[in-house]
């Protein structure tokens, strides 16, 4: 367990960095597009390029930050029920999840994209608008993004399974960062009620 532990940690830290650097793309995409837009209506020009440059930009985001978004506990869930039900149970709520259905997606994922994008990169392809952008960088980014994913979700399974059975301390409550500033906030207006009726 414990080289199993090693390499969840190895993948951890990789993934957390990519993703605190890539998430910054956000701030380029938003520059793009308002530079875009300036140029558009004072100069009454565009391009495509441009255009498509945003696009790539918030797939390379999405694509490639989701394995950080898992790791922060941070995926979509419905944290209302899962914060009501026990620890064990949101536990094997996970692993079952990651083993069924996250890792078998990613690894399907990440196969069909190998054809996907090999296709695209041999025919250099381009974009169908006059002036845009070739297609098979954005395609790579599925490739990677999924293989990546696959790699987080391996992670994930290994540091559930060692928290089930004791060898890791769950660090996570219920649901990220919006359960526990849920919780938070209900333990404010507990001490809150409690204070207006000593009163």
């Amino acid at each position: 367990m414990k080289a199993l532990l090693t390499f969840s940690r190895a993948v951890d830290q990789i993934n957390t960095r990519v993703g605190q650097w890539l998430s910054w793309l956000i701030v380029v995409a938003v520059l793009v597009s308002t530079t875009n837009a300036i140029i558009r209506k004072l100069f009454d020009a565009s391009s495509n390029s441009w255009l498509e440059l945003q696009w790539v930009l918030f797939g390379a985001v999405f694509l490639l930050c989701s394995p950080w978004t898992l790791i922060q506990n941070e995926h979509i869930r419905i944290d209302i029920v899962n914060q009501l039900l026990p620890r064990a149970t949101r536990n094997w709520i996970d692993l079952i999840g990651h083993v069924l259905f996250l890792l078998p997606m990613a690894l399907v994922m990440t196969y069909t994209s190998i054809n996907f994008f090999s296709r695209s990169y041999a025919a250099n392809e381009q974009s169908f608008s006059a002036g845009g952008l070739p297609q098979w960088p954005a395609k790579f980014l599925i490739l990677l993004g999924f293989a990546v994913l696959t790699v987080q979700a391996l992670s994930e399974i290994v540091k559930r399974v060692a928290i089930m059975t004791g060898d890791l301390e769950d660090t996570h409550g219920g649901g990220g960062h919006h359960a526990s500033a849920e919780a938070e906030a209900e333990r404010l207006l507990a001490v809150a009620k409690a204070e207006a009726e000593r009163r």
